[in-house]
């Protein structure tokens, strides 16, 4: 769409909706504590519209609203987060009064956009896990690979190059295409390239368990996981952190939000950077391996040109810098028997540089509500020098990619377009509708590098220093359109459905050379002349499903929904094309809320059926993934999740999933360099890889007061994280057993300052977190602590 078609929708829209023809009404409340007290500083916000503010010293805010039914969402420092639902009168408006209770006596109340629309988690009718910004930190969880176990049958780890690889419910990231998506602040981080892990001034984090195509679409078949930052809005606030640990652990962020023009322009400003020495010892020279640090930052401003109207444009980059990339052993024995060391003859400086921009359009009005969100992303990651790729003192081959700001940078442009239905609305039907476009350009360019001791493998002294390169442009670009909505039949049954109908194209074109002299490009010989390949392939993701209500806090679910992984081309040498992945899924599931809103018990059962399976191999000493669709899947299980306050002061929190991941039919060959390359090799019956049978968490948290006010209390906390057997690779010959993790986190929290000492794997449990299927290891974190300050503003 030229950005003259852009214009015309937008004006389109401002004509039909208006600013908001409707007399507004003065909206006067107060917000107080149990004992009446005003609670100064309480944020109110207006559930799906632009209208915030905050109370005075007596409690008391004003909104200027026009007619019709709200719900106001209400946190304050101390007191659990509250939902009030109300209703706008054109005259005689009464005053409206919110009980907030404290965080240590009732469960909070939590808000998702779970469905492209804020609403109540209890009423979203799927599996979600919500983890509010005060959970977060008592988590600990700073990067999203944190997240496993807390979330039932979620395993998400990072095999060395800062890029999580993460699993739900059997579906599995094996290629630079997730399975498991991942939206930040309504931005889908296109690929494992270019999204954002490490977490910091996160308002709160949504995993949405099973495909989720309809809304989210592409590569969402397993789920998503949806990361929502704090927004800058009409009061001056912000913190300041300060975290040190053992191994060289430091972790320092700042974040202010402040209005520049009250009422009208507003900007937000968060920063991060953490180093560490690492968890492992270079035995080859004695030195530090995996020492890194890096910087992120997240910048907002926002423009309310009036109630119905705003703009906000976000700027997040990440500079990440690893000197000791791929810690990895290799073999899963020498993993066991020497931990936490590598021996590589090499060590070189990883350099990831992430930049992501969105402009954030949005309408609230009369007869339909209208979001635009422009997104540009890239990401530049290399080896400043080449990089061990045999994991060994040896020195046989290693992995070239530093050839310039122009490879190996990969870029792309989104675009969505989103309608729904008005906020203020007495209709029975309330629904979603939009369309997605994106532009992807990947330049790659990759050499393998021959060392001195190739005579071990065979291969004559004359290619000693000699680099095979391979260069690859991918452009990628689609289009997806989807709607998406609920009607009431009565106040107690909800019917959903939707649709979404995605078209992609892929170009790639690929070229082989051969450098004889190092780092000489005059001597460069072509091997295999520029060859271009295209495919194109569409998919349609449906999704239906029903709700019962018993009440407000209890409800009853079914629902059907399709996804699909996409598919594309890779080289085999030459060019191959693989088809994308589908899958269908069932689940049923209960959200329950009891004892005045201090139990919470939410189940679901869910069968998965996988077709088409994409199964990726790593070629070497090429260093090349080949991808090919291999399989089917089945995968099925149980999950549940509760939270209980039973006293003052306690929270319980279990979390528990049961994974049963297996192929019904696994067909891959056998001869990657040579030998019969119709050699198979039959894997059904097998397990699914990055798939722990079972994950279990139980958090005990006890908080008490050392003053009369409750201004300063003593909070301790214990969390066990239970991870079931899992193999790492396809012919299951890599296999980590069941271990438990133990967390532990105590110290002094007051409104606006606290002081926590954490412990991480306090038994020091030695445990695989990651393999690769040719058996190079990386062990999981071993026994770390450390201390938290934190200051509020």
């Amino acid at each position: 769409m030229t950005k003259h078609g852009i214009l015309g929708v937008l004006c389109l829209l401002f004509l039909l909706s208006g600013w908001d023809a409707r007399a507004q009404t003065s909206v006067a409340g107060r917000v107080l504590g149990k004992q009446e007290e005003p609670i100064e500083g309480a944020y109110v916000r207006i559930l799906n519209t632009n209208l915030t503010t905050v109370t005075n010293a007596q409690g008391e805010f004003t909104l200027s609203l026009a007619p019709g039914s709200y719900i106001a969402f209400v946190t304050a420092v101390g007191y659990a987060a509250r939902e009030e639902k109300f209703t706008v009168y054109p005259a005689n408006q009464e005053a409206l009064v919110i009980d907030l209770q404290e965080t240590t006596v009732t469960l909070e109340d939590v808000v998702v956009t779970a469905q492209k629309q804020e609403d109540d988690l209890q009423r979203v009718p799927f599996s979600i896990t919500a983890l509010p910004a005060k959970r977060l930190e008592e988590f600990r969880v700073w990067n999203t690979r944190d997240l496993t176990a807390i979330v039932p049958n979620l395993y998400s780890s990072n095999p060395g190059d800062n890029r999580n690889v993460t699993s739900l419910r059997g579906i599995t990231t094996t290629s630079y295409d997730p399975a498991v998506a991942t939206y930040i602040d309504g931005v889908n981080q296109f690929s494992l390239d270019t999204y954002l892990a490490p977490l910091f001034d996160v308002e709160r984090i949504e995993v949405l368990r099973g495909p989720q195509g309809t809304l989210y679409g592409r590569n969402a078949m397993g789920g998503v996981i949806n990361i929502v930052t704090r927004q800058p809005s009409n009061d001056f606030r912000g913190y300041a952190e300060a975290s040190a640990g053992n191994y060289g652990q430091q972790r320092y962020s700042l974040a202010v939000r402040t209005p520049l023009v009250k009422d009208r322009l507003f900007l937000g400003v968060a920063g991060m950077y953490d180093r560490m020495d690492g968890f492992y010892t270079n035995a080859f020279d004695g030195s530090d391996f995996d020492k890194r640090h890096s910087l992120t930052g997240n910048y907002y401003l926002t423009y309310l040109a009036s109630p119905a109207w705003s703009f906000t444009l976000n700027v997040k980059h990440h500079a990440h810098r690893n000197n000791g990339a791929f810690m990895l052993a290799g073999s899963r024995d020498e993993a066991f028997e020497h931990p936490f060391e590598v021996h590589q003859n090499t060590r070189t400086e990883l350099v990831d540089n992430i930049f992501n921009s969105a402009l954030n359009i949005r309408h609230h009005g009369q007869a339909v509500n209208f979001q635009s969100v422009s997104t540009y992303q890239s990401n530049h990651r290399y080896y400043r020098t080449p990089i061990d790729a045999d994991f060994s003192p040896a020195d046989l081959y290693a992995i070239v990619n530093n050839y310039g700001h122009d490879w190996n940078r990969v870029q792309v442009y989104t675009q969505e377009f989103k309608f729904s239905s008005p906020t203020v609305s007495s209709s029975p039907l309330k629904w979603t509708a939009g369309t997605y476009l994106y532009y992807q350009d990947n330049p790659t360019r990759q050499g393998t590098r021959l060392g001195q001791d190739i005579g071990l493998m065979d291969l004559p002294a004359e290619y000693i220093h000699t680099t095979t390169i391979n260069t690859s442009t991918g452009k990628n670009k689609g289009v997806a359109v989807y709607g998406q909505a609920t009607y009431s039949i009565t106040p107690s049954i909800d019917v959903t459905a939707g649709i979404r109908y995605d078209y992609e194209h892929r170009e790639l074109t690929l070229r082989g050379e051969f450098q004889p002299m190092p780092d000489d490009p005059a001597t460069l010989v072509v091997t295999q002349n520029d060859t271009t390949g295209t495919t194109s392939y569409s998919a349609v993701s449906p999704k239906a499903g029903i709700t019962y209500h018993i009440n407000d806090r209890s409800s009853l679910y079914g629902v059907y929904s399709r996804g699909f992984r996409t598919g594309g081309l890779t080289s085999d040498p030459a060019l191959y094309e693989y088809a994308p992945e589908y899958s269908n899924n069932l689940e049923i599931g209960s959200k329950n809320v009891f004892w005045k809103n201090r139990l919470r018990v939410n189940m679901a059962a869910f069968y998965t059926k996988v077709n088409d399976i994409q199964v990726p191999t790593l070629v070497l000493p090429e260093g090349i993934t080949v991808t090919r669709n291999a399989g089917e899947l089945t995968s099925f299980g149980f999950e549940v999740e509760a939270s209980v306050a039973p006293v003052r002061g306690l929270l319980i929190e279990v979390a528990s999933g049961v994974t049963n991941a297996t192929y019904d039919r696994l067909t891959v060959p056998t001869a990657n360099n040579g030998g019969d390359p119709a050699a198979t090799r039959d894997y059904r019956k097998n397990k699914q890889i990055y798939t722990p049978g079972s994950t279990g968490m139980i958090a005990i948290q006890y908080s008490y007061p050392l003053t009369r006010w409750q201004d300063l209390s003593l909070v301790v906390r214990g969390e066990a994280l239970s991870v079931g057997e899992q193999y790492f690779d396809l012919a299951n010959n890599i296999r980590q057993a069941d271990y438990i993790l133990y967390n532990t986190r105590a110290g002094v929290t007051a409104r606006t300052f606290e002081v926590m000492f954490w412990g991480r794997n306090l038994s020091d449990e030695t445990y695989i977190s990651y393999a690769y299927d040719f058996g190079a290891t990386r062990l999981g974190d071993p026994r770390n602590w450390g201390v938290t300050l934190r200051k509020s503003f």
